[in-house]
């Protein structure tokens, strides 16, 4: 399923053959052997010259493998040989191969060829592209996996990443050189054609980039070549040639980058390039105008320059055709508009040739782009950098700096420029590190005009966490946070699971009041935008899927700015600023969904929050302790971790047990009970999660990942109906609105106390939650007690002691 869904999907996506041609559930069956009569086997992946699936029609098979499989390329030919289909495709989710049959004089032989046709096209015109026909396409990943594989098998020079790179790069240029300057009805110039030699293909590609140098001298140097083998180049441009890269919903040059870039470099670089429709929703959102002055001051390979240039190109072509303007003028203002407003500034150097040659290609603003370190002082720029970009002078910035728990800046003549550089409680004391993504959001504020606007991707942990109050406390003084939107965890699956989120903040407007610069007071009553988006359009594979949140919230967005979000859900809603709780900005903390379903209980339940029950000294909830992995396995008192808690049950580990002495040690300060309650404090999808314990369960250690909750009164709280409560689906969804990430965990902490628990007003049904619970854990002792019967009966000779209850909890 990892290949054949992903080649069922490019079949019709990109190679557009109607669904109606292809069969692949249930399976398509061809001979296997010559005499085979009753055609034994079935192939993955079965199309058709039209909507009649018989043998006559049959125009091509597939054979899909797991991504570790690298057999049946041969098996493949041989189902060829044994029926009408023409051409044969092999494919193991990263890998592809592709096979054209030739029948002559009765005997079969076997062409590789560089991809199949697209529908309607014969195999004779396979690379025959008109510029016009020229497809978009989704996600060009699973191409450059399969480049970068085919060239780290069967380049010859180098095989390192980090050259092929340069070298694919180079190649897409040329790529995106030929689209920009074919007229619609001419044939590309980048293809290879169906029995075209590799020499001819890697002459022509290495034309088109003298082509390249020539027009951008100041980009790329004489110095700059091709230098793969001819054999290389021909297979990079079969694989390509069919797709337009100018126009693909994702970006060409940044999925490049992700392929070729291991992800230890980009993660020990902090280097995660912004998907697409992230991008557009960040411009979208911002809706830069004609004469806005942009700088993205991390700007990778150049995908928020790109998008908002286009973006702004788009308006400016409307205004002036609407003006009659005639082309040549359109395109001036164009180019006048890259020049003049865009600047990037990225500290690698490849980064910064890259967009600055992703610029020109498309249409200017390369001069506008610097390879400096965006945190340095302005002072240690080169001249140039320093005449074209001064702080205080943009009207946006966009952009996806750099972050991650290990990148740190230490220099001390970096950190002492910024505010944030040094000890929250002591301005006079510089911190010995700080992280780049909490430095680049002062730059960027630093970078705007009053009343400008930065749009950038951060993580989450920075707009929620308590340790990060001081980040969001120097924001709120400079700046108003307009829209927040949590991205899901797959936002930049498979290279990293950190929790990001957009934010779109104005940066505070400046008067002067006699000699005094006062910063304007936000509106307390200022309504910031949310959203949730749990899915991305790719899955943790990195892998398209249908489900993408993000086109759902840009609506939403719309819909708020011009004042007909009517209806708010988790896609889109706001909260005013006065509503804003502990500097917390993280959208679901504020889910209206969950709001409306708590209020929707309220005749039938008394709402209580646990801090209530605490200070009525109902409750009471403590943590435990943590006993050190050498203490593991000297005994047999069970050590609880949040591992161990599923299904209201306590899983006991013999590998985790401890000593008699450090049971001792902390038996008073743990002080467990009968009946109380261990719930998940801090993890992932665990927290939350609770069991109780019964009599015979209390001689354990609890770590310290976990609460300890205890019913005080039986007699007002009964421990079974507040463990019912606790797991009820309401107070489930409210603590996972409350966990916020703490470097690579989650927690819940002290925000404990504000989950809400819905206490059933009538009697009855509080019984009736309460008998439920006490007969889920009866039926439990029950399956202990036979399970404990059984194993005890059928191993006799063991002289197994049936009350040992470490055997009988781990066994068990």
């Amino acid at each position: 399923m990892e290949a054949v869904q992903p080649l069922l999907k490019q079949l019709v996506n990109d190679y557009n053959y109607p669904k109606n041609h292809i069969v692949a559930h249930p399976q398509w069956k061809v001979k296997s052997r010559p005499s085979d009569r009753t055609k034994q086997y079935p192939v993955d992946i079965a199309i058709f010259t039209g909507s009649k699936h018989t043998d006559d029609n049959l125009y091509a098979i597939a054979e899909c493998k797991r991504k570790t499989r690298k057999d049946g390329l041969a098996q493949l030919k041989i189902y060829l040989s044994l029926s009408n289909a023409k051409l044969g495709i092999w494919f193991n989710g990263k890998e592809y191969a592709f096979v054209h049959k030739i029948v002559k004089n009765n005997e079969i032989e076997f062409q590789n060829i560089s991809n199949i046709p697209l529908c309607g096209q014969r195999i004779e015109d396979l690379g025959l592209f008109k510029r016009k026909d020229l497809i978009k396409t989704n996600n060009l990943k699973p191409v450059f996996n399969t480049i970068r594989n085919y060239l780290a098998a069967n380049n010859i020079g180098s095989t390192l990443d980090s050259e092929l790179m340069i070298q694919l790069i180079n190649i897409i240029f040329c790529k995106i050189y030929d689209e920009r300057f074919t007229k619609m009805d001419s044939i590309v110039r980048f293809r290879a054609g169906l029995n075209e030699d590799a020499k001819s293909v890697a002459d022509r590609i290495k034309t088109i980039f003298q082509e390249v140098k020539q027009q951008y001298s100041d980009v790329f140097t004489v110095d700059d070549k091709i230098t793969l083998s001819e054999e290389s180049i021909a297979y990079i441009v079969g694989q390509l040639q069919q797709y337009c890269l100018i126009n693909a919903k994702r970006d060409a040059v940044g999925d490049a980058f992700e392929t070729f870039i291991s992800p230890s470099l980009r993660g020990g670089q902090g280097q995660f390039f912004t998907p697409r429709n992230v991008i557009n929703l960040l411009v979208h959102m911002t809706d830069p105008g004609i004469s806005s002055k942009i700088i993205d001051p991390a700007c990778g390979s150049g995908g928020f320059l790109i998008e908002s240039l286009r973006y702004v190109w788009h308006k400016e072509r409307v205004r002036d055709q609407e003006l009659n303007w005639p082309e040549a003028e359109i395109s001036a203002n164009e180019q006048k508009i890259a020049i003049s407003n865009f600047r990037g500034i990225d500290k690698e150097q490849f980064l910064a040739k890259t967009t600055k040659a992703y610029m020109a290609l498309l249409g200017d603003g390369r001069g506008g782009i610097y390879c400096e370190n965006s945190l340095d002082r302005l002072k240690n720029w080169s001249n140039n950098a320093q005449a074209n970009i001064q702080l205080g002078t943009f009207d946006l910035v966009l952009t996806n700096p750099p972050y991650g728990s290990k990148l740190k800046i230490n220099a001390r003549d970096i950190l002492r420029q910024y505010a944030l550089g040094y000890e929250k409680k002591r301005t006079d004391k510089l911190l010995k590190s700080q992280t780049p993504q909490v430095l680049f959001i002062e730059r960027s504020l630093e970078l705007l005009k009053p009343n400008g606007i930065l749009g950038i991707v951060a993580p989450e942990s920075m707009f929620c966490n308590p340790s990060h109050q001081y980040i969001m406390e120097y924001i709120e003084k400079h700046a108003e946070i307009e829209a927040i939107i949590s991205m899901p965890e797959d936002l930049f699956q498979p290279h990293t699971h950190a929790k990001t989120c957009v934010v779109i903040m104005r940066k505070l407007n400046v008067n002067k009041v006699g000699n005094k610069e006062v910063v304007e007071s936000i509106n307390p009553d200022d309504e910031i935008f949310m959203g949730i988006a749990n899915w991305c359009g790719h899955d943790s594979r990195g892998l398209e899927i249908p489900k993408d949140d993000i086109p759902k919230i840009q609506k939403q967005y719309e819909l708020f700015k011009a004042n007909k979000l009517n209806t708010y859900n988790s896609l889109g809603f706001t909260v005013r600023q006065k509503d804003i709780v502990n500097h917390i900005y993280l959208p679901k903390y504020y889910n209206p969904e969950i709001k409306n379903q708590i209020s929707s209980l309220m005749n039938g339940y008394d709402l209580v929050t646990i801090g209530d029950l605490k200070d009525k000294g109902l409750i009471s909830i403590s943590t435990g302790n943590e006993v050190g992995k050498l203490a593991y396995g000297t005994g047999n008192i069970p050590f609880i971790r949040t591992s161990d808690i599923a299904n209201w049950d306590i899983k006991i580990d013999p590998k985790q047990g401890i000593s008699e002495d450090i049971y001792e040690g902390l038996k008073e300060k743990q002080d467990i009970k009968p009946y109380d309650i261990l719930m998940v404090r801090d993890g992932t999808y665990l927290i939350g999660t609770c069991a109780m314990l019964l009599p015979d369960d209390v001689k354990i250690v609890y770590q310290s990942h976990i609460y300890k909750i205890r019913s005080n009164d039986f007699d007002k709280l009964d421990p079974y109906l507040l463990l019912g409560l606790l797991s009820s689906p309401i107070v489930k969804r409210q603590i996972r609105s409350k966990q916020f990430t703490q470097d690579i965990i989650d927690t819940l902490g002290g925000r404990i106390n504000e989950l809400i628990l819905p206490i059933p007003k009538d009697k009855k049904q509080q019984e009736n939650i309460i008998n439920n619970v006490k007969n889920v854990y009866k039926k439990k002792e029950e399956t202990k007690k036979l399970m404990r019967k059984i194993v005890t009966q059928s191993i006799p000779e063991l002289n197994i002691d049936s009350n040992n209850t470490s055997f009988t909890l781990t066994d068990l």
